[in-house]
């Protein structure tokens, strides 16, 4: 049997190695690179939307549990109104007749306003606090849009990064490194707001 021909795959890896050099290999390792950190930032920016975004849903549900409990409050608080009021008829229509009313009815009525000044102060009370969960959601929110424009950007430096590597173009590669520069600096505004 005739031996195969013996191929020195040594000097051919090192052949394709220096070819991939020559065609561009060292541009696609580091554009290579620079998609994976850009992928990397953009995982955690998006984790920053999604997190601002349901902590904001909290607390805008806390805003709506609170403004349900303040109309319970002033609902109560007009109830409250009525009452004393039917009260007050109820001793205007003894004196009408030139009679003394009972004094029940004067009671009465003072004590259904001293709970409407109590009624009141709670209502007002939730109303405050309703705003504050409300404002701070309206914050989180924001941050969420921050967050969210820089995983777009972020994703469109990748898009430039896989154009780059797929047309071994530096300019493009240079759009892509911008771009994603552009999208950092707007994650980090975000965290630090």
């Amino acid at each position: 049997m005739p031996e195969e021909p013996e191929v020195e795959t040594d000097k051919l890896h090192k052949a394709i190695e220096e070819e991939l050099e020559h065609e561009g290999g060292a541009l696609l390792r580091q554009i290579a690179l620079t998609t994976a950190l850009f992928a990397a930032l953009a995982a955690l920016a998006a984790l920053r939307a999604g997190s601002t975004v349901n902590e904001a849903l909290v607390f805008k549900t806390e805003a709506a549990r609170l403004q349900a409990e303040a109309s319970d409050q002033w609902t109560y608080y007009q109830a409250k109104g009525i009452k004393a009021a039917v009260q007050e008829a109820s001793r205007t229509s003894w004196l009408a007749i030139g009679k003394e009313p009972p004094p029940v009815y004067e009671q009465n009525q003072k004590r259904y306003s001293e709970e409407q000044s109590e009624i009141q102060k709670k209502a007002k009370d939730l109303e405050k606090e309703r705003d504050e969960k409300s404002n701070e959601a309206d914050h989180l929110l924001h941050a969420h849009h921050w967050f969210a424009y820089s995983v777009a950007i972020l994703q469109v430096a990748i898009a430039l990064g896989a154009v780059g590597a797929l047309t071994r173009n530096r300019l493009v590669w240079g759009l892509s490194l911008l771009t994603g520069l552009g999208a950092s600096i707007l994650f980090v505004m975000a965290i630090l707001r």
